[in-house]
């Protein structure tokens, strides 16, 4: 196994004294060369192993990291104890290079964070991870310890077009957003039974004492209040039928040719995948609408799933 060194690249220790090894001097100048001619730190790192250059005593094998660490190192500026390798103004710039580089990778659009706020495991419940930043290779993940990764990539336009395809099947057929249930309910508990058979019996009583059965009355009610349920869902079913259809109207179109995230925050609660390619749409009234759509880079544990077929779990319907 490779060791760390314990002197920088580009340096050797010789009679108590730290100096240059011309060979690794050479691979210096060249990373930060290459590095500014637009090279990316997988690539540098290629080169040196071609130029059979040693990163340490023991190894030829170089990394992304190792390139890394190099162009990070102030020590090749120059000071007491190490000589200088690197001008000021070619360490400057491919810091510069390398800070504005990492920054642009990690930032994504607001309507992606949005959309990630809202995205969920369905095995586990934790929110999904993603990965890539704004490059072409990003993805979607579980990374719950306790739960497991994807089998496929997850891509955003398949989160995007998941969720686009069932708000067009709630606007076509409103009817998958209906919840069911009433606006409230009661049902009484035994407490509330004994409670009340204890008031008639002691209003049944031939010496009532007032004060004790108001107090005992007011504690009924109060124990009625705590059992009665709201149930506010179907407000809910009617605003969001409501915002579909004026959004669409709005817009003079029947159906969302693209995503509007405003419409979905309002719309949306959450959105639930499996780790098969199974989307649930949660909606803001509790309802949750099933699509499937078709995966990218099947492997051996892979099925079928590309007829991006819509339907409400919960209803039953088409």
């Amino acid at each position: 196994m490779a060791k760390n060194r314990t002197i920088p690249f580009g340096y050797c220790m010789k009679n108590g004294e730290i100096i240059t090894e011309p060979k690794e001097v050479y691979a210096v100048v060249a990373i930060f060369d290459e590095y500014l001619e637009g090279r990316s730190l997988s690539e540098i790192a290629k080169l040196m192993q071609t130029e059979k250059i040693r990163y340490n005593a023991v190894s030829d094998k170089w990394n992304k990291n190792m390139v890394k660490r190099i162009i990070e190192n102030d020590k090749y500026l120059g000071n007491d104890t190490y000589p200088q390798l690197i001008t000021e103004d070619i360490f400057k710039r491919a810091n510069e290079k390398r800070v504005k580089k990492s920054t642009t990778i990690n930032l994504i659009s607001d309507d992606l964070q949005k959309i990630r706020n809202r995205t969920y495991c369905t095995e586990c419940g934790h929110r999904l991870s993603r990965i890539g930043g704004n490059s072409k290779y990003e993805h979607w993940d579980c990374r719950n310890p306790d739960c497991y990764r994807l089998e496929y990539r997850l891509t955003d336009q398949m989160i995007i077009g998941a969720v686009l395809t069932v708000l067009n099947s709630a606007i076509a057929n409103p009817s998958l957003l209906e919840s069911g249930g009433e606006i409230s309910a009661y049902a009484p508990t035994a407490d509330i039974v004994r409670q009340q058979n204890e008031i008639n019996r002691m209003t049944d009583s031939g010496h009532i004492d007032f004060d004790r059965v108001k107090a005992e009355i007011i504690r009924l009610a109060e124990m009625k209040y705590q059992c009665f349920s709201y149930n506010d869902s179907p407000q809910k079913t009617d605003k969001l039928k409501t915002l579909l259809s004026e959004h669409c109207s709005d817009q003079n179109h029947e159906q969302l040719d693209t995503l509007d995230i405003g419409l979905f925050k309002s719309c949306v609660s959450k959105i639930w995948i499996s780790h098969f390619c199974v989307f649930e749409i949660e909606f803001i009234n509790g309802v949750k609408i099933q699509n499937t759509t078709e995966r990218v880079n099947k492997n051996e544990h892979s099925t079928e799933c590309n007829d991006n077929s819509c339907k409400n779990p919960d209803c039953g319907k088409p």
